[in-house]
C-alpha cells in the first residue's frame, strides 16, 4: 500500500505523469468542466472535501512554479483566498522556490481550464475557490 498522503489512485498517476509546465485545476463544486478535460471528481457533499485540504494534499505530492486564479477570489472570498495564499506561502518554505501568482478573469480562468491536463473537483462550496497549478521540476 502506497506509503505517502496522497492514495487517490487517479490522481496520483496524474502528478506522476505531469511534466514541466502542464496545468491541472482544483477546483469548487460548481466549475464548468469542459467535456474534452479529465474530471477527476471527489466531491461527496457540500464541503468535503474542502479546497484547502485538497491543495494540501495535491502540494505534498507535487511540484508547482506557478498558480492561477480568478481575480474575483480575492474580492468574493478573501477569507479563503488568504487561506490559500499561506499554503502557496508556506510550500515556498518547504520546496525553496519561489511560486508566480497570476490572477486573470473568471472567464478567462474557465477558458484556461481547457489547457488542463485533469480537473479534481472538491465539495468546496466557495465562490471562486479554483486554483490551475503549473507543474514545476524538483531540480
Amino acid at each position: 500500500m502506497k506509503k505517502s498522503t496522497l492514495i487517490n489512485s487517479e490522481i496520483s498517476y496524474l502528478v506522476s505523469t505531469l511534466g514541466h509546465t502542464d496545468e491541472i485545476t482544483i477546483c469548487d463544486a460548481g466549475l464548468p468542466i469542459p467535456d474534452e478535460t479529465q474530471r477527476i471528481d471527489l466531491a461527496l457533499t457540500h464541503g468535503v472535501p474542502s479546497f484547502i485540504e485538497t491543495i494540501k494534499v495535491i502540494l505534498s505530492e507535487s511540484q508547482v512554479e506557478g498558480v492561477v486564479l480568478a481575480e474575483e477570489f480575492k474580492v468574493v472570498s478573501p477569507s479563503l483566498h488568504d487561506a490559500f495564499l499561506s499554503e502557496i506561502e508556506a510550500e515556498q518554505e518547504r520546496c525553496g522556490k519561489n511560486i508566480t501568482i497570476t490572477y486573470i478573469s473568471h472567464e478567462a480562468f474557465k477558458d484556461q481550464t481547457r489547457q488542463s491536463r485533469a480537473v479534481v473537483r472538491t465539495g468546496e462550496c466557495t465562490p471562486y475557490a479554483n486554483v490551475i497549478f503549473q507543474a514545476g521540476v524538483v531540480f
